[in-house]
């Protein structure tokens, strides 16, 4: 005889991601719509990028993510197409065991500058799951058809 388990709900099945508000100028972070998978992230601080340059961008929140999981933080599209900021270093990684202020390093690909505004919606924030694999030295590695050849050997 088989034993039916009773069926979690949706929101037993759910992901929780715990966030703590450091600087009261910001707000939990968001989906802006329905299929987004990015959260946005805002500037609690106001910050002013020069041509060419970078700039680490607070956001006033921390977050807990659970083990096994990454918050990957991406630029935003419309940061990058209408204004030539982006992320620098894409995506950035936040460790799940990391409590500090969430910043974002921001940099200014214009020949102009850029002023970020407390509020303003900065980058995305996307959660992960990751893996940890054991780590193996060997003296060998497996063949392949293309082997060692690198950056532009697979086509246009």
């Amino acid at each position: 005889m088989e034993i039916e388990l009773p069926k979690k709900s949706e929101k037993e099945n759910r992901l929780t991601v715990k966030f703590k508000i450091l600087n009261k100028t910001v707000y939990l972070p968001k989906y802006q719509s329905s299929g987004a998978v990015g959260l946005d992230l805002q500037a609690s601080e106001n910050a002013t990028i020069y041509s060419g340059q970078r700039c680490l961008v607070p956001t006033g929140l921390a977050i807990e993510i659970p083990d096994g999981y990454e918050g990957q933080i991406r630029p935003r599209s419309g940061l990058a197409a209408k204004h030539g900021i982006t992320v620098l270093n894409s995506p950035g990684t936040i460790d799940p065991d990391y409590r500090g202020e969430i910043k974002v390093c921001l940099i200014n690909h214009t020949s102009g500058w850029f002023d970020v505004k407390v509020g303003d919606r900065i980058a995305q924030l996307v959660i992960c799951p990751v893996a940890k694999p054991e780590i193996v030295q060997v003296e060998e590695l497996s063949d392949t058809d293309r082997g060692s050849n690198g950056f532009g050997s697979t086509g246009k």
